[in-house]
């Protein structure tokens, strides 16, 4: 059987002027065209050739030897070329440009720019590109606790957190709890790995331990000083909002490093304010 949006090893059986026709073990049906350009040297009746298949302008079967970026069931980073009225079209390594639907856009896309996408069947029997990735990850990695782990942003929800791609093919999470800062879609994470659910997915946390997490903290504090000319205009005493705003934050994380500065006498606190130790 020849299937579509896969590679699979076919035999030439028909030879003419503009290529060859190719047919599987079974030998059923007519059998699918491979153009003369992509025929090898020494292609002859009774050959076996390894093809993609796709479809052409015209909806028909084709066959190529060029090597796709993506195929049936995967999940990769495509580029987007164009947006039209009726779709984006999205360059897969082919001859023909892969069609990404409005419907199955999580975001607006924008050409020239890489997003993570499946490529699946439609159900005219064409191959199209969708960013809902979701059923096409799996959990069949092998992370343990405390593993860093990197991956895609691809969905974002309000009340859950987070939703990531370790290394684009595993199902992660950071849920919202674990969460300080902006995501957006297609950001590239990385991130530790703070559970490993029974159905295999995986939990993350944009942050360290916390014995690692107060130095990186406090580094990051000491870099806001320095854009601040030096003073901070509130403490941790300010609402955990005006901290995870300007910060990026918990309000618990931003008082740990804050307290290991002072501490460590790299910064003081006066009227209110968080200032460089030696400003005064």
């Amino acid at each position: 059987m020849i299937e579509l949006g896969k590679k699979q090893v076919l035999e030439v059986f028909k030879k003419k002027s503009f290529g060859v026709y190719l047919r599987d073990d079974a030998k059923e049906g007519e059998g699918v065209l491979l153009p003369k350009k992509y025929v090898p040297l020494g292609c002859d009746i009774g050959t076996k050739l390894e093809v993609f298949i796709y479809r052409d302008s015209d909806d028909r079967l084709i066959a190529t030897t060029e090597e796709p970026e993506i195929m049936l069931g995967q999940v990769r980073m495509l580029t987007v070329k164009e947006v039209t009225g009726i779709g984006a079209f999205v360059g897969w390594g082919l001859e023909k440009d892969l069609f990404l639907p409005f419907k199955e856009q999580t975001v607006k896309v924008v050409p020239g720019h890489q997003y993570l996408m499946a490529l699946y069947i439609d159900k005219s029997r064409r191959l199209c590109a969708t960013m809902k990735i979701y059923e096409y990850l799996t959990t069949d990695h092998n992370y343990v606790k405390d593993d860093t782990a990197e991956g895609t942003v691809y969905q974002i929800h309000e009340t859950l957190g987070v939703f990531v791609a370790v290394d684009n093919q595993y199902h992660g999470m950071i849920p919202k709890k674990n969460l300080h800062g902006a995501c957006r879609i297609g950001d590239h994470v990385k991130a530790r790995v703070v559970r490993v659910r029974d159905d295999g997915k995986l939990e993350l946390s944009l942050q360290e331990k916390a014995y690692i997490q107060i130095d990186i903290d406090a580094e990051k504090i000491m870099e806001l000083l320095d854009s601040y000319c030096g003073t901070l205009p509130f403490t941790e005493k300010a609402s955990p909002e005006v901290i995870e705003r300007e910060t990026g934050m918990s309000k618990a994380a931003f008082k740990r490093a804050v307290g290991r500065l002072l501490k460590n006498k790299k910064v003081q606190i006066v009227d209110g304010k968080i200032k460089n130790y030696f400003q005064g």
